[in-house]
């Protein structure tokens, strides 16, 4: 395995290609980055971002390659990775010097230089690094969404409940704070309340609430059945999606005082 980010600094400046540069003779292609899925990040835990790709030359190089997100122009950037690490080449084709390599690139909320303002959407660039300090650096025509990560709670009540009586349904959305590392209320989030009735195997939809200035979660639904309630929020540009736990709640049939008098008078 190769270390070959170790250069690159935390949302810093890519360093320009130098005077004498061999620009080109490098193409890169068949590049994913996390599955083609949004990066959410918290705001303790250190994130490792899988990606790949196909590098195609016969030029030699010192180290890399790597893919990482970035803003700017390729040549003068801002970068997303505290670090990179790259595997050895996979050669497809020894003849024309393609290889594919696997990457882990790992991104630290911690970071001083991390704060909200990073999430949302990231350009894709791929480079490789030649000798005498030459380097071949290329947009890969790839966005990637960095998003901050949600959290969601719930609680039914009460448990048990008859059938047809009301369950008041509880909870609260909460997105992290990259400047603060802490999670903090969300406002204002359409956030969907949904039921998995006992020996169902998916969860529906019943209906939709909307969080309060705290992030508070609150409605009422009547009960048709034993079941799992959650809430789910399904994210925008800058924040992931996320679902709570689910909550159990137990039902009971009603048994009408009436009923039970004229059972009773019959035996």
């Amino acid at each position: 395995m190769v270390a070959g980010g170790a250069a690159l600094v935390f949302t810093g400046v890519v360093a320009a290609v130098p005077a004498g540069a061999a620009e080109g003779g490098v193409s890169f292609t068949r590049v994913s980055v996390n599955g083609g899925k949004p990066i959410v990040i918290g705001v303790q835990e250190e994130v490792e971002v899988h990606a790949v790709l196909r590098m195609t030359t016969k030029l030699r190089y010192d180290y890399g390659p790597t893919v990482f997100p970035y803003r700017g122009k390729t040549d003068n950037a801002e970068t997303l990775q505290s670090s990179i690490i790259t595997s050895d080449c996979k050669v497809v084709d020894r003849v024309n010097g393609i290889c594919d390599f696997d990457e882990w690139l790992y991104i630290d909320p911690r970071n001083s230089d991390f704060g909200n303002e990073d999430a949302g959407t990231w350009r894709t660039a791929a480079r490789v690094f030649l000798p005498g300090d030459a380097q071949d650096i290329d947009d890969v025509n790839l966005p990637v969404q960095v998003k901050r990560a949600t959290r969601v709670t719930v609680d039914a009540s009460p448990e048990p409940v008859a059938v047809g009586k009301t369950i008041t349904v509880s909870g609260r959305v909460t997105r992290a704070n990259w400047d603060t590392h802490t999670y903090q209320g969300y406002a204002g989030r359409t956030v969907s309340l949904q039921f998995k009735a006992s020996g169902a195997s998916s969860y529906k939809t019943v209906k939709t609430a909307t969080s309060s200035a705290t992030g508070a979660l609150k409605t009422t639904v009547k009960a048709a059945g034993p079941g799992m309630w959650r809430w789910t929020y399904y994210g925008n540009s800058t924040s992931g999606a996320m679902s709570s736990t689910g909550d159990y709640v137990a039902t009971q049939v009603r048994v009408l005082h009436s009923e039970v008098r004229r059972v009773l008078h019959s035996v």
